[in-house]
């Protein structure tokens, strides 16, 4: 509303402009751009494209952290407007139903929409991934980083696996049908099995994010609008480890085995053992044979002391990790460290991650595992297979499956360690084992106590001779794979 004055001469004008509080705008004021934060994982949520009605939005969900993987992820969030999805590439709701739209309001003002083709009309659709043979679908898949069963790698794996995206078509309703009206879903959550529980925070505006331009010119595009969840691992939704870790030394024949229901327990008042007692020490051979044939080997080995009466529970844990010193010299040492795989399905492109708070600077290499130290995190040993190595078997049946017990899938390597960095380190007083150890993106259980008798050198240290076992170590490890190859 104005008001012009004009002065008696002719020559002055003025303009005078009131407020009009009636008076309504018909763009979208976005809330202010903020800039991009980092966290364990990132979802960006990118518009590619807007009309009145509708737009195409990208969902890219990216894994930041160097120790966690996810597996058969499910992302979901929540609508606020009455959003609903039409059509999607690269994933797929675990839902196809549009019940909502056809009896609610969208089926009244879209009446001439054929709501078959349509896809989702949850207020909260839950999203999963496409298998691999989807990726080059036309219809379904040809999204980059799309269809790859839910699985994303750490980033220091292999950085080319280490996200997911797909696009999805959304539909919009009153008051929002003009072209700037966008509002994106709210509520984000993610997980996985055998994954990290996230905590996810709101959705915030950044700057558009940018995307190869799609005639291959050299220039970039940019996302209409762009907007960034954080998710970070939180110690609240952790669950019960599906690793656990034993613990032995050169110089003493017991193995620290995995705690007492480390992974769970199924202590029952059928099941006649005792979830409190502290797991038994045990001979190296007994971590080749499934916990409920080591009841005999177990006996046996500690018949010099009083046994519970029940025996402790077993650990329960689908994949248990030997960490054994294995030599400890005057320039150097060197750990060797097993894998076993009790569960009935093979691992494919396995990692784990040992966390050494004091010897870590004199790692030199690995063996039969790549190892490399983590460069964000200055303490830990990020270890994966070499190519053609990277698949843990199952567990299978003995060679006499009525004889025999299962024999676990089982992976080995040496790690050896120079001491020229680490100058008054105490390997076997605990500085040579690990204070934390991952396997596939989830944290073990740590047995409480270390092998005795590490506080004292015995001849077995010696620096020949420990050189010389090593190099035995490593030449039959050598061998057995050559002879699996």
């Amino acid at each position: 509303m104005s008001d012009i004055l004009m002065d008696h001469a002719g020559d002055l004008t003025q303009v005078c402009c009131l407020k009009d509080s009636s008076a309504k705008s018909n763009t979208t004021t976005y809330e202010e751009i903020q800039p991009r934060q980092e966290g364990d994982l990132t979802i960006m949520f990118d518009v590619t494209s807007s009309s009145e009605s509708n737009y195409w939005a990208q969902v890219t969900i990216s894994n930041n952290n160097h120790t966690s993987r996810l597996a058969n992820w499910q992302l979901s969030w929540e609508w606020m407007r009455d959003e609903f999805i039409y059509s999607m590439k690269g994933a797929y709701p675990t839902v196809v139903d549009t019940g909502d739209c056809i009896f609610g309001k969208q089926g009244e003002y879209y009446k001439g929409m054929d709501f078959s083709k349509a896809l989702n009309c949850e207020k909260r659709p839950t999203i999963i991934d496409l298998p691999l043979e989807k990726t080059n679908d036309t219809t379904l898949g040809m999204v980059p980083f799309c269809c790859r069963n839910g699985t994303i790698l750490p980033p220091f794996m292999d950085a080319s696996k280490s996200k997911s995206a797909f696009e999805l078509q959304v539909y919009k309703m009153s008051p929002d049908l003009n072209i700037s009206a966008i509002h994106p879903p709210q509520n984000w959550k993610i997980n996985g099995t055998n994954s990290p529980g996230y905590v996810c925070g709101p959705p915030v505006r950044v700057s558009p994010s940018l995307f190869p331009n799609p005639a291959g010119l050299s220039s970039d595009t940019a996302a209409v609008a762009s907007w960034q969840v954080i998710c970070n691992i939180s110690s609240s939704t952790l669950k019960k480890p599906k690793c656990c870790v034993s613990f032995s030394a050169f110089f003493n024949d017991s193995v620290v085995p995995c705690n007492t229901c480390a992974c769970g327990c199924n202590a029952s008042p059928g099941n006649m053992c005792s979830a409190t007692e502290p797991a038994l020490l045990l001979p190296s051979k007994a971590l080749l044979v499934p916990f409920d044939n080591r009841t005999e080997m177990a006996k046996d080995f500690n018949r010099r002391r009083d046994l519970p009466n029940p025996l402790p529970c077993g650990d329960n844990c689908g994949v248990s990790i030997n960490w054994h010193l294995l030599s400890d010299f005057t320039g150097g040492w060197t750990a060797r460290i097993t894998l076993f795989n009790w569960d009935d399905t093979d691992i494919v492109d396995w990692f784990g991650a040992i966390q050494l708070d004091k010897a870590i600077q004199g790692f030199e290499k690995g063996y039969s595992f790549n190892g490399t130290i983590i460069p964000d995190a200055n303490n830990t040993i990020f270890i994966q297979g070499f190519s053609g190595l990277n698949y843990l078997v199952a567990e299978r049946r003995g060679d006499n499956p009525r004889k025999d017990p299962p024999v676990p899938g089982t992976q080995q390597s040496v790690l050896s360690f120079t001491k020229k960095t680490t100058p008054g380190i105490n390997v076997g007083a605990g500085d040579g084992f690990p204070s934390k150890v991952y396997f596939n993106g989830e944290e073990c259980s740590l047995p409480v106590i270390l092998p005795s008798g590490s506080t004292r050198r015995v001849p077995l240290a010696s620096s020949a001779f420990s050189i010389l076992l090593t190099m035995l170590v490593l030449m039959v490890l050598q061998l057995s794979l050559w002879l699996e190859i």
